[in-house]
């Protein structure tokens, strides 16, 4: 059996080295996959950025640990971060919109809101895989994770003969491989009706995990740094490097503004809906259902609502009172502010600020 990470059941449980027999190691796949469940039970892994958890390590037969490094408890931590990398992003790509990425107070992060299959559910899941893949490729460069280390990325065709190619990139090929193995995992262990609702439910999550893990790797670069005399740059060694994830929120955040309604056809497939525009790609993002109306409270969608929200009276866009209030109308009233002021560049080589307070007008959706 494969896990995909190198844990292959054969006499040694790659990569660590323990003598097992097949019948072992088989126990102890399936021991990693309870408690991976358990883990995401929750409603959702999400809930690891709000509890980051560490699994204890697994022992049978006469206290000996068996494969215990397979639960990858090292890599948790990073799982928790990228999760909430991922909210963070999303808040602030919707931080102008009705439905704004809020958090509740439960394991399952997000609410009733991520069940269902629209846009921004699709969002949702794909800025979570791909802060996965952020997370754990950077630490992996940091040599923070036991399994891996620095990038073992080709050489790229196109860079100059004489420049060097080292350096210690972001392990992306780990981190996306890890980030579908520990995402997808829920979503693959399930088994739905052919043509039901849950089946294409699960499909649309699936793609929208991959989109998200694509546009990191889409996006990743090559950097490099120059070496010589007086900065001369006579030599350079370059690397694998992963972009600000802000361009990978931006990038996602124009694939929702385009994502495809898909719906499943008679062979149990996702299928645009409407065939006269350009089929979706693995790069880009589906959705099943239309958005609820985030204008109300309502409990049975997820909705918040927009009372009491901020808005700009002088704006004609989403964050415009007319179209975040829905047309309810907006109260004004006067906030004291502090910002920073009287800025001054001291060498050497730092900048020394004051603190202001002002009066400004801040308007409040009804």
């Amino acid at each position: 059996m494969n896990l995909g990470l190198g844990c292959v059941c054969r006499p040694v449980c790659w990569p660590f080295g323990s003598v097992l027999d097949s019948r072992h190691c088989v126990f102890a796949l399936t021991l990693l996959t309870l408690l991976m469940q358990v883990v995401v039970e929750a409603n959702s892994w999400w809930s690891l950025a709000m509890n980051p958890l560490l699994i204890p390590e697994a022992y049978i037969i006469g206290a000996q640990p068996l494969c215990s490094q397979l639960l990858y408890q090292d890599h948790m931590q990073y799982i928790g971060e990228g999760a909430k990398t991922g909210i963070r992003e999303c808040q602030y790509q919707f931080r102008h919109r009705r439905w704004n990425c809020s958090t509740v107070d439960n394991s399952s992060v997000f609410g009733r809101v991520m069940q269902i299959g629209s846009r921004e559910t699709a969002f949702t899941y794909a800025i979570s895989a791909a802060g996965v893949v952020n997370a754990v490729s950077r630490a992996c460069r940091e040599g923070e994770l036991s399994s891996c280390g620095c990038s073992r990325a080709a050489r790229p065709k196109d860079l100059p003969r004489d420049w060097l190619w080292g350096g210690c990139g972001d392990n992306l090929n780990y981190g996306y491989r890890f980030s579908k193995e520990f995402v997808d995992a829920r979503e693959r262990e399930k088994s739905y009706p052919k043509g039901s609702y849950e089946s294409s439910r699960l499909l649309m999550n699936l793609h929208n995990n991959e989109a998200g893990r694509r546009t990191v790797s889409d996006l990743a670069h090559v950097s490099c740094k120059c070496h010589g005399v007086s900065g001369s740059c006579s030599l350079k060694t370059c690397w694998l490097q992963l972009a600000d994830f802000r361009k990978v929120g931006d990038a996602l955040k124009e694939k929702y503004d385009s994502a495809a309604a898909m719906k499943l056809n008679a062979r149990g497939k996702l299928v645009q809906m409407h065939s006269k525009f350009n089929a979706p790609t693995s790069h880009d993002l589906v959705y099943i259902e239309s958005s609820p109306d985030y204008c109300l409270k309502n409990q049975s969608t997820g909705s918040l609502g927009t009372v009491g929200r901020l808005c700009n009276k002088t704006s004609e866009g989403m964050d415009g009172c007319e179209l975040m209030c829905c047309g309810r109308g907006y109260d004004q009233y006067k906030a004291q502010i502090v910002e920073r002021c009287h800025c001054k560049f001291h060498w050497c080589c730092y900048v020394k600020c004051k603190r202001c307070t002002k009066i400004v007008d801040q308007f409040v959706c009804k």
